[in-house]
């Protein structure tokens, strides 16, 4: 779509196989037609600059990556890309955690990953804060979960199912 007709009114044409952009009568944008619930069917010449780049990378390549820097930092990767509906949209988020390698060191962000992994908390967000904190420099305390003692007013999971 020309750049001109960004954040303008467009009139859009639904058939059973495309969907047309008109902009004051004529076609702008053409697309075949997606029935698949939930998906998505965006053309890589519609796409903003900075989305097309994102585009040049993989999971394979992220995963890759995230993999030389360390196991923590390839799980926080893997979490971001499978708690998306599309693993491209955890591309930006992977993409943010390249920059904070470059800010922070490996080492360091290596360490945020391993402590966001064991606060429950691996998201790019995360990883950020503890780092800019400096609370990756600290030891991470891993803590168990203690055992009820046996009494008739412990109930247990089963109890509610």
């Amino acid at each position: 779509m020309p750049h001109s007709l960004v954040k303008k009114a467009l009139d859009v044409r639904l058939t059973a196989a495309t969907v047309e952009c008109l902009h004051g009568g004529h076609r702008v944008a053409s697309h075949a037609r997606s029935h698949k619930r939930g998906s998505y069917s965006t053309l890589a010449e519609h796409m903003p600059a900075a989305h097309r780049a994102h585009a040049e990378w993989s999971p394979g390549r992220l995963l890759n990556w995230a993999s030389s820097i360390g196991p923590a930092t390839r799980d926080v990767v893997q979490h971001l890309l499978e708690t998306k509906p599309h693993p491209e949209m955890g591309y930006r988020a992977c993409l943010g955690l390249l920059s904070l390698a470059r800010q922070y060191g490996k080492d360091r962000l290596e360490a945020a990953g391993l402590r966001a992994k064991a606060l429950g908390a691996p998201t790019r967000a995360s990883v950020a804060s503890i780092l800019k904190a400096g609370l990756d420099r600290q030891a991470v305390v891993v803590t168990t979960a203690v055992a009820l003692p046996a009494h008739d007013n412990v109930r247990g999971p089963t109890y509610y199912h």
